[in-house]
């Protein structure tokens, strides 16, 4: 068994119900081991979790689809990450805010839209637009949806095609990921999500509500992936951008994101991903609202996926943190002294 603390902590989790079920893997060089426990849904009644099944991963959207487009046109010249939105968006109200600060939280964009949920996708994306950063662009780092919606955006003007379009184009096919998707065709297929007061339980069909109205134009949510696609994604993140004969991104690009690219005091960023701090080295990480996230450490080539559906029954988002970041604070601990031995 690998990692047994961990896989322990993930027990511990599922019997005091913070998530009805779970699907978990960790990489470890060649070594993969996947596991399955657990219950898809407990509403309207229960029912297993199965190989094959699609999560809405939610966030995870921002870096396996968007951060990884942006990339992609960096190396064609497309973009400069220094570049102001203004070059792209024109529309856009602020010439200071570059799509560096977009991709590491720190634009300072003030993001509340009035009606939000009720706005067609086009007063949607108008609105976006439309915001101004405050007094603290470049100082904080604020975790938002909003940049990587306006980075979407962006990718959507150079392109001409949707962000769907392109990660069907540039990441799905080149990587054989051969199940993911923006528009799940069998809900029955997907691992529900929240018990809505209003949309009910919600199966096969994006939780977060920007996503929902905006489609597959959204850079910041969206994505329906079951595990063995994540597994593919991991493994090309963990060979520096290559996989099976087929390279995503250039050496020098994954390379590029193991730095803060911010120096906020106690906040490392990077490009798109979160990043650990150990020692002299970062490790890159990402989570999902729906209760997902990815921990990529491509200096030690390991790699720690876990998919949950946590907003089933409740979802008490403070909770759900501290036993997360527990949970990986495990991992690490674990992950380091395997690599010391």
């Amino acid at each position: 068994m690998m990692y047994p603390q961990t896989q322990k902590k993930i027990a511990e989790m599922l019997k005091g119900n913070v998530f009805p079920g779970v699907s978990y893997t960790f990489i470890d060089m060649d070594k993969t081991e996947t596991r399955m426990v657990g219950s898809a849904a407990i509403l309207p009644e229960r029912e297993s979790l199965r190989e094959g099944m699609l999560y809405d991963v939610a966030s995870l959207t921002k870096v396996i689809v968007t951060t990884t487009l942006l990339l992609q046109l960096q190396e064609e010249g497309a973009i400069n990450f220094e570049d102001p939105v203004q070059a792209y968006l024109p529309e856009f109200p602020s010439a200071a805010v570059t799509i560096r600060h977009l991709l590491t939280h720190t634009s300072d964009l003030k993001g509340y839209i009035k009606n939000r949920d009720a706005l067609t996708a086009d007063e949607l994306i108008a609105a976006l637009i439309a915001l101004t950063p405050g007094e603290n662009l470049g100082k904080n780092v604020v975790y938002t949806d909003t940049g990587l919606l306006l980075a979407g955006f962006i990718i959507e003007k150079l392109t001409g095609k949707s962000v769907e379009k392109n990660f069907e184009e540039r990441i799905k096919r080149p990587l054989a990921m051969t199940e993911s998707t923006f528009h799940p065709t069998d809900p029955m297929r997907c691992v529900p999500t929240q018990n809505h007061p209003t949309r009910g339980v919600i199966r096969g069909v994006v939780h977060d509500p920007k996503a929902l109205s905006l489609g597959g134009h959204c850079g910041s949510a969206g994505l329906f992936a079951p595990m063995k696609d994540l597994i593919r994604f991991s493994r090309m993140m963990l060979h520096f951008g290559e996989w099976e004969g087929q390279r995503i991104l250039r050496e020098e690009s994954i390379r590029t994101l193991l730095r803060d690219w911010e120096n906020v005091p106690s906040q490392p960023r990077s490009l798109g991903w979160n990043l650990i701090q150990e020692g002299e080295d970062f490790v890159l990480w990402h989570t999902g609202y729906t209760g997902t996230f990815m921990i990529l450490d491509l200096n030690q080539q390991t790699a720690f996926i876990l998919l949950s559906n946590r907003v089933h029954l409740k979802d008490h988002r403070p909770e759900w943190i501290a036993v997360r970041d527990e949970l990986i604070a495990i991992y690490r601990k674990e992950a380091r002294k395997e690599t010391a031995e």
